[in-house]
């Protein structure tokens, strides 16, 4: 089995389902792990026979958010959306560029 998440900086717990781009790279969201312990958002690039991974950002728990638990949105020209909690009331909407 290739690329599960290890926890700390690469991210743990993904939850949500995942996207593919047209280049068949593999996209998703972890609730915990990554440099906060708040959550990543990650790419899976197919590499041969494996897979590369690569964390495209990992958030901070202060107003850009943390712990995403729903899938990315594909979005005009390769940008993902996607949501995040912000406080126990409130959330944030973010947009991430691979």
């Amino acid at each position: 089995m290739c690329c599960i998440p290890s926890g700390g900086s690469d991210g743990e717990s993904p939850s949500a389902g995942v996207i593919f781009d047209n280049s068949g790279n593999l996209y998703g969201t972890t609730q915990s792990g990554g440099a906060n312990n708040d959550g990543i958002v990650f790419e899976l690039s197919p590499s041969g026979s494996s897979w590369t991974e690569s964390v495209l950002y990992s958030f901070t728990g202060s107003r850009d958010g943390k712990n995403p638990v729903a899938s990315l949105l594909p979005g005009a020209n390769g940008v993902l959306y996607g949501t995040a909690e912000y406080s126990s009331e409130n959330g944030v909407v973010f947009s991430v560029m691979p």
